[in-house]
């Protein structure tokens, strides 16, 4: 919920703040007193259901999944996201737009030149994308070079892939923007947002990144959102165990990539069954009952299974915390000082796995399904040895170290909606300004 978390800050500083989104989202943007704009049917599909969206996907792998999701999600959407923000910008009026990096409608607009259009700000909940000399092609799980055979080795992977396997997507993007009229792309698909938008704040810190020479420096990183507005929901009634002087190790498999709890849940709760540690699982709102029948109808006498747990006040009081590898939740651990062990195999989580691990706060599994022994062995190393925990608090040091995002970005509105005023839009549509917008939401969205 990061954009949303962003667009709340916004209002409580005096923006008239309007979200496009999926209507998975509506709920969530109304209680935030933000003003809700569906995306029109062709570009809106539930993130947490992609199977739905993308019949299929689970039996494909490699980099022929990786073609089918990118352009299933990013060039497929692109014209109806894109008819649903020209209509926006023709029946109101914005001083700026905020959008999600993976929102590639906006691509159209932020083309253009500066001095005709609004000014266009992107903030990235991903990690970084974008081709560079110094890292592998994202998505090969490679580590960042160090030596100039390394750094021909990226320019010969981005260059193969980019011609070769991974084709099919810049065509599906030129297609996309054939069919509203848009001449084709002259940068890659991954570079984009990094190189057409006025600004791009990275919703993590450098530390957490490969670094790379040749990203702009329009690219800030800023630290992911604060979450300030928290509702209480209470604490189970089980809470006093956190107190009983075992470790607590908590497993969490996010709320996107959850409809299969035997990926890392379970295998999770069966290897510490007979450690002694206190296991906390939170499946993101799948019946507790799927993981009971999973283990065989009765759960460890050290575990507790909830839907949701309060993670403010839960991490805290956790000694590891084993996940897919949501980059959420991976902030989340790491603004707590938790160490983590990473089972990723979907989406970008591979990824973030190799980052957790290249970064020192924790191990990358390099599975998506890992044995009961895998985590069971990581989950010993990090009890064991205090590297990564310092590692994650040497991290979470740095985030703290950081001003508010929101600050940031609201006087990063405020530079570049003055700058605009001064010089001029020289924008076709009727969209004289008044005050700055705010985020969309999710992998679907990312107008306001």
């Amino acid at each position: 919920m990061p954009v949303i978390e962003l667009g709340r800050g916004l209002l409580s500083r005096g923006a008239d703040v309007t979200v496009l989104t999926g209507r998975r989202y509506e709920d969530a943007v109304l209680r935030s007193g933000l003003t809700f704009e569906p995306l029109p049917a062709e570009a809106d599909y539930d993130d947490s259901d992609l199977e739905e969206w993308l019949p299929g996907r689970q039996a494909i792998k490699g980099l022929a999944a990786m073609r089918h999701e990118v352009i299933g999600m990013f060039a497929r959407v692109l014209p109806g996201q894109w008819r649903a923000v020209r209509a926006l910008l023709a029946s109101h009026r914005f001083d700026g737009i905020i959008g999600d990096a993976t929102f590639t409608g906006l691509a159209p607009y932020s083309s253009r030149p500066a001095a005709e259009r609004l000014p266009v700000i992107g903030v990235s909940p991903i990690p970084v994308v974008m081709t560079s000399v110094d890292t592998g092609p994202f998505g090969l799980v490679l580590a960042p070079a160090k030596t100039a055979v390394g750094r021909l080795r990226n320019r010969a992977l981005t260059s193969f892939l980019l011609r070769g396997p991974l084709r099919p997507i810049g065509i599906a993007v030129d297609e996309a923007l054939a069919e509203i009229g848009e001449p084709p792309t002259t940068v890659s698909f991954y570079d984009h947002p990094y190189v057409s938008y006025d600004r791009l704040f990275q919703l993590s810190i450098a530390e957490l990144e490969y670094p790379r020479r040749d990203l702009p420096d329009t690219v800030r990183f800023v630290g992911p959102m604060r979450h300030r507005h928290r509702v209480s929901t209470g604490v189970p009634g089980w809470w006093a165990d956190l107190d009983s002087g075992r470790p607590v190790v908590h497993v969490s498999q996010g709320t996107m990539d959850n409809r299969d709890l035997g990926r890392v849940i379970v295998p999770t709760l069966r290897a510490l069954a007979d450690e002694d540690v206190l296991v906390v699982a939170a499946t993101g709102g799948r019946p507790v009952d799927d993981v009971v029948r999973a283990m065989g109808g009765r759960l460890p006498a050290n575990a507790r299974v909830e839907e949701y747990v309060p993670y403010d006040e839960l991490l805290p009081r956790c000694a590891v915390f084993v996940t897919n590898g949501g980059f959420g939740g991976v902030q989340r651990a790491i603004a707590a000082g938790l160490p983590l062990v990473v089972a990723g195999a979907t989406e970008d989580k591979p990824e973030i796995a190799a980052r957790v691990q290249w970064a020192g706060c924790g191990i990358d599994l390099r599975t998506g399904t890992p044995t009961p022994e895998q985590v069971r062995g990581a989950v010993r190393r990090v009890l064991a040895d205090d590297r990564t925990r310092r590692g994650s608090e040497f991290l979470r040091d740095r985030m703290n170290a950081l001003p508010d995002p929101v600050d940031v970005i609201w006087d990063t509105l405020a530079e570049l909606t003055t700058a605009g005023s001064s010089r001029g839009t020289g924008q076709q549509e009727p969209t004289a300004m008044r005050r700055p917008i705010g985020p969309g939401e999710g992998w679907d969205s990312g107008l306001a």
